[in-house]
């Protein structure tokens, strides 16, 4: 029960964002399925008179509902370039048309013949046939299929956090992220019992219209088109920067205090939109002008974006300044004044067991490679300046490598599960597990500072930003931010009130 009494009260404490979580999924799954269903609808009926290219196209739709659901919204940012809702209803929609095709062209084709001669016997044309006899006997099949398509649009609904598209997902996210069960029960419980309650409005639908009228359902699908068009009658005023965060407390609680910053001396209107999965997906979505400003770390804008290596023992300034000219050049991007604390890759350990094997440097992780077993993010296993850099510059080689999302990595750790995690150096996990952060005694890993990015033309539409952002610029030590990032995972603090508390306590503003 103690789990249970935990997420009932996180409930009390973000009630707000709840519903306005839950809002977002239920308006994203209505609109997929809405989508699915006059796609597929129709089409179902067309194959039905056109059985020769039935299969091939039926076909088709099988294979996208064989693509995996994450990989399926990784291919729509490409597509679409874009990330968001819109990326996301498209992938939820291709996921759900299957089984309202193959249940609506195997509900229609399985009318019986003698009732279709009879109506046709009657006088009916083939429109006043389909609608008075073929679908009214079929509805039942073709509900079936819209109900498994919902069910399947409301749970894969909750991945489209990782694009920042909202709704539950964002609370099972930022669950996994902070390794904490209230988080992601509380997004998973309301998702699964939204899934049932569709369900359930569907199946009553499903009863009251089966071979009669089509009433129950035109009724339904109003409501259903109703809810989908609210936010166009929204009046809420349209913010004139959105700046964003990746996942985690540390992007989230600087993009708040570029948000404090800009809205105290400016008259602009600022929303923050954090919860990015990855830097490809926050650098997207600067790039198609879905966030105006997020913070980026020099380290990851030099190695991940520029695709170069920072030599061994540069300092902050030669990586900064290497960084920012080359967003310039490339990306015709502003990259601003870092902030002090470096939150640099690192490799940690358990205490005892570093201790025990008498291991202080990542060099003298070399006689242990086939014993001691690594737990990587799947970014960090996969970057020059991360596991490849590893193998390169210190020649070790894991004989078992695990890979997993960040927020599982340091419970692994501290369960045994792994002996070996990468971390960032002001992660409050450090703190909370009694880790041991082994030297990098060869200066793989280059300086990570926080500074603001944005297109030059955002720059130029609103130049008081320099001014505004650099005040950070040399502020914050690897301690503060050890420290706020611990308030908001491990005390759950609101990321908004904790970058607030900051600025004011050191005088930016009362």
């Amino acid at each position: 029960m103690g789990v249970f009494q935990e997420m009932l009260d996180l409930f009390q404490n973000r009630q707000n964002m709840f519903w306005t979580l839950l809002w977002e999924h239920i308006h994203m799954s209505l609109l997929a399925l809405l989508c699915a269903v006059f796609i597929s609808v129709p089409l179902g009926i067309y194959l039905s008179r056109k059985k020769r290219v039935a299969e091939p196209v039926i076909g088709a739709a099988a294979v996208l509902q064989t693509i995996p659901s994450l990989a399926l919204l990784g291919f729509m940012i490409l597509i679409l370039n874009e990330i968001g809702t819109f990326p996301a209803v498209v992938a939820l929609t291709a996921y759900a048309l299957l089984p309202i095709l193959r249940n609506t062209y195997t509900g229609i084709s399985e009318v019986d013949p003698a009732v279709k001669e009879a109506a046709t016997g009657m006088g009916m044309s083939s429109f006043r046939r389909l609608r008075k006899v073929e679908l009214p006997m079929a509805i039942p099949v073709i509900m079936a299929g819209i109900r498994t398509s919902m069910v399947l649009i409301v749970g894969t609904a909750t991945l489209a956090a990782l694009i920042s598209a909202g709704g539950l997902g964002d609370f099972i996210m930022t669950g996994i992220d902070r390794a904490d069960n209230a988080y992601i029960l509380l997004g998973a419980i309301p998702a699964a019992l939204l899934a049932l309650f569709f369900d359930f409005i569907l199946r009553v639908t499903e009863k009251t219209s089966k071979g009669k009228a089509l009433t129950p359902v035109a009724a339904v699908l109003g409501a259903a088109l109703l809810v989908v068009a609210l936010p166009l009658f929204s009046f809420n005023q349209k913010p004139d920067l959105v700046i964003g965060g990746k996942m985690g407390a540390e992007p989230e609680i600087i993009a708040n205090m570029y948000h404090h910053l800009i809205e105290n001396e400016t008259d602009l209107n600022v929303e923050v939109q954090s919860g990015f999965g990855s830097t490809a997906a926050a650098f997207n979505a600067l790039q198609v002008d879905e966030i105006d400003i997020y913070p980026e770390f020099t380290g990851t804008a030099l190695t991940a974006l520029l695709d170069q290596t920072a030599s061994p023992g540069s300092t902050e300034e030669e990586v900064y300044e290497r960084a920012a000219k080359g967003m310039a050049r490339e990306y015709n991007m502003a990259y601003l004044e870092p902030m002090q604390f470096n939150n640099t890759y690192a490799l940690a350990m358990r205490e005892k067991q570093a201790q025990k094997l008498g291991i202080e440097t990542i060099s003298d992780l070399g006689p242990y490679t086939d014993q001691l077993t690594p737990g990587f993010t799947f970014e960090f296993a996969n970057r020059q300046d991360g596991y490849l850099g590893i193998q390169e510059v210190y020649g070790l080689t894991f004989e078992n490598v695990e890979t997993m999302d960040a927020g599982l990595r340091a419970r692994a750790l501290e369960v045994g599960e792994v002996d070996i995690i990468d971390a960032y150096f002001t992660s409050a996990d450090i703190v909370e597990y009694n880790m041991r952060v082994l030297e990098d005694d060869k200066n793989l890993f280059p300086p990570y500072q926080g500074a603001p990015l944005m297109k030059q033309k955002t720059l130029e539409a609103h130049p008081e930003l320099e001014r505004i952002l650099n005040q950070l610029s040399g502020e914050i030590t690897n301690e503060e931010m050890q420290q706020m990032n611990y308030m908001v995972d491990y005390n759950d603090a609101d990321p908004s009130i904790v970058a607030r508390e900051y600025l004011t306590d050191n005088g930016f503003f009362d």
